[in-house]
């Protein structure tokens, strides 16, 4: 991330975000778990949040009223409220201006609709309208005429004509068309806008725009974009408006939000520590095949993605077949993968040394597959497994050191080799008692005093579970 951004992100002190294919996809309905994390996150900093949409009030799911956003500009900036309700502006639609839109709509032929303050309504009941307005209203009344009766804030178009539909001279200085799906345009008094919305809230709050970061992914949020000090676009973005963004992150499927916020430095990074919940964890497997039984590993590609894809690859080939474990020292490790059994040789795929990969969610416990090396970033194919369950260190050391705590109280527990975090790669975790099992019977054959099996442990294959 460019470091002008970073330096954006240090004066933000309030965060708006979009709806639909934002927070959450518009078509499914899927929100991200880690939505929650984020408003949870952005308030324990003192960031305030809020929601910009081109939704009324009473279109905003449940879901995202409980993140308890402390502004709410609907709308597309036509009605702004706060976290309790207390009305901040309220600008409905001249009720001339909505009568002549509904007389030109109807006199080029095309549905209409309107977003009033308590509920939504349209011209007519077609699968094109509700095909549009569906997902995010539900199926609404049909009243021609609401507008005579009701305060209106926007209105819709519905036909199958796109951008080529336009306002003709005599409304479009008052309204505009701002197309947010294939087949519907909001129509949006002039001067009214989602940033015209959160101003309001800015000048409340006595913030300026460059404390603001917004996130936005369409064509309704241009205006957001030019008034946003710091602005990032969705994966799923629009061209144009990731080309005014400051940043462009992951769809909502892919924690975009989260993975932004993590990297503008707003919220603490999301730890896994996949060795603690191994059950749940789903990536590649191996079994270590050896005459003294099987050592079934779970390997971490996300974590060190260099380092598996060698184990992997030397496993693949047949690299490690009749291959011995050639050191073995019990509370400590049992090591392996060197084909001459000396300790000294195996090649990586890559037909040199490769860096280490250390990361802050993998350490050295009880169970840990790790890269043997003869110093700093020369990885090669030997690895070793650590046995040590006799640990001499307490939770509240390992924690002073620097250890995260839910990892120093699995060290405490059930032993490890803290002092080779940072000194060698993990990429891998035992996976089940029985591999335990036939670790510690390895680790307690009799060597020599070069640590040698004085009877050969051999791994007879690996097999690859991907």
């Amino acid at each position: 991330m460019d470091i002008n951004v970073k330096d954006k992100a240090k004066k933000i002190k309030i965060v708006f975000f979009d709806i639909d294919d934002t927070l959450r996809v518009k078509d499914t309905g899927y929100m991200p778990d880690s939505i929650k994390t984020v408003f949870k996150s952005l308030k324990k900093q003192g960031i305030l949040t809020g929601i910009s949409s081109g939704r009324a009030i009473y279109g905003v799911v449940p879901e995202i009223r409980e993140l308890q956003p402390d502004y709410f500009v609907t709308i597309n900036g036509a009605y702004v409220s706060d976290k309790n309700g207390h009305e901040i502006l309220n600008t409905p639609i001249a009720p001339k201006i909505a009568e002549k839109y509904v007389s030109w709509a109807r006199k080029v032929g095309i549905d209409y609709g309107f977003a009033g303050k308590d509920k939504p309504a349209v011209s007519a009941r077609t699968k094109l309208v509700d095909d549009a307005l569906g997902p995010v209203y539900g199926i609404c009344d049909v009243e021609a005429d609401f507008h005579l009766k009701n305060e209106v804030y926007h209105m819709w178009t519905f036909e199958d004509v796109g951008d080529s539909l336009q306002p003709p001279q005599e409304l479009a200085k008052d309204i505009r068309f701002v197309r947010w799906h294939p087949n519907s345009s909001d129509v949006i008094q002039n001067g009214i806008s989602k940033a015209s919305g959160v101003a309001h809230v800015l000048e409340k709050e006595n913030l300026l725009p460059e404390n603001l970061l917004y996130f936005g992914d369409g064509p309704n949020d241009m205006e957001m974009f030019a008034y946003a000090g710091l602005k990032v676009a969705m994966g799923n973005s629009v061209p144009e408006i990731k080309e005014r963004a400051d940043f462009v992150t992951g769809t909502v499927e892919e924690d975009g939000i989260l993975h932004a916020l993590e990297e503008l430095d707003l919220v603490e990074k999301q730890t896994l520590f996949p060795q603690l919940a191994l059950a749940a964890y789903a990536g590649p497997e191996a079994v270590i095949k050896t005459n003294l039984g099987n050592l079934t590993v779970k390997l971490f590609p996300d974590q060190a993605p260099k380092t598996v894809a060698n184990f992997l690859g030397l496993a693949k080939e047949g690299y490690y077949d009749n291959v011995i474990f050639h050191r073995i020292i019990p509370d400590f490790m049992i090591q392996g993968g060197d084909p001459t059994g000396t300790g000294r040789g195996g090649q990586s795929i890559y037909g040199e040394p490769f860096a280490d990969e250390f990361s802050e969610e993998l350490y050295n416990l009880r169970g840990a597959l790790s890269m043997a090396n003869a110093g700093p970033n020369t990885n090669g194919s030997q690895f070793f497994i650590v046995q040590n369950h006799n640990f001499p260190y307490s939770v509240q050391e390992l924690s002073q050191g620097g250890w995260p705590d839910a990892v120093a109280e699995v060290y405490a527990a059930k032993g490890g080799t803290p002092h080779l975090d940072r000194r060698h790669t993990v990429f891998g975790q035992l996976a089940d008692d029985e591999s335990y099992r036939v670790l510690d019977t390895i680790a307690a054959v009799a060597t020599d005093a070069s640590d040698k099996p004085l009877t050969d442990v051999i791994i007879e294959t690996i097999e690859v579970k991907d």
